[in-house]
């Protein structure tokens, strides 16, 4: 597993100017994915406040929705808690030329569920007897995977907490669980070193971003994404742009429309 290192805090005109470039980047991959068939499967993992919707954003805002989406499932339905665990995950797996970035996962079952009792521990163990395999599986099929968790010291998630608390526009990211969890901070440590010992492998190794700098972190994560990736760059003769058309000629206009009469 690796580590970024964060240095000091980034200014929004550098964070933005840096994001773009990368945003341009992203916008190749999602032609590469989509020429080539290839397929695209990010996990976004960490604690509470740490920035999992805010890197998501980074990632998706500047990508068409029909090739990057965006998976948050809700808790399991009664029908759905008696399937096998991973059976709801699968429809949202990538199909070609697709990126799908999953906002927590099936991670779900080695921390949250598992620190909350909403699991037992012999469903906790089965799970991650099962998990390598089934990504093993997901990768030998030529599936992209790549696993993020973002660290966020305990002080920084507090504050992060408080600040959701007063803000009116931040309120409705705060769960019930999530203030739970705040009692819980050691038992979701064990949890997740627990988790990341047993599912970090060659073949879907996890990446460690420090996410104490949230704007940092986001380009660190973007960064490391692109840099995972064989060269996506295309020939231009690969790459279809649209078209315009000649100019309309003015009689295919109705000329202007009258005003709506308002209420």
């Amino acid at each position: 597993m690796s580590k970024k290192k964060s240095g000091r805090p980034i200014g929004k005109s550098d964070y933005n100017a840096e994001l773009e470039q990368l945003q341009v980047e992203l916008n190749q991959v999602a032609r590469w994915l989509q020429q080539t068939g290839k397929r695209l499967l990010v996990l976004i993992e960490g604690r509470d406040t740490a920035g999992k919707g805010g890197v998501i954003s980074a990632v998706a805002d500047a990508l068409p929705p029909r090739v990057c989406k965006t998976v948050a499932l809700s808790k399991p339905s009664e029908r759905e808690s008696t399937q096998w665990y991973f059976q709801r995950y699968v429809p949202y797996l990538p199909s070609a030329g697709e990126i799908v970035l999953f906002d927590r996962s099936w991670y779900n079952r080695a921390g949250v569920e598992a620190v909350m009792g909403y699991c037992t521990p012999a469903q906790t163990a089965l799970f991650l007897r099962q998990v390598p395999v089934f990504e093993k599986l997901l990768v030998d099929d030529g599936i992209l995977l790549l696993k993020y968790w973002l660290t966020v010291d305990q002080a920084l998630q507090e504050e992060r907490f408080a600040e959701r608390l007063t803000d009116p526009l931040k309120r409705w990211k705060l769960s019930p669980v999530d203030l739970q969890a705040r009692d819980k901070y050691e038992a979701y440590g064990k949890a997740r070193d627990r988790m990341l010992k047993v599912t970090h492998k060659p073949y879907a190794p996890w990446t460690l971003v420090n996410f104490n700098d949230q704007r940092r972190g986001r380009l660190t994560l973007v960064r490391h994404l692109l840099d995972q990736l064989p060269d996506t760059a295309l020939p231009e003769a690969q790459i279809e742009f649209p078209m315009l058309s000649p100019p309309l000629k003015r009689e295919h206009f109705t000329g202007p429309l009258k005003p709506i009469k308002s209420f």
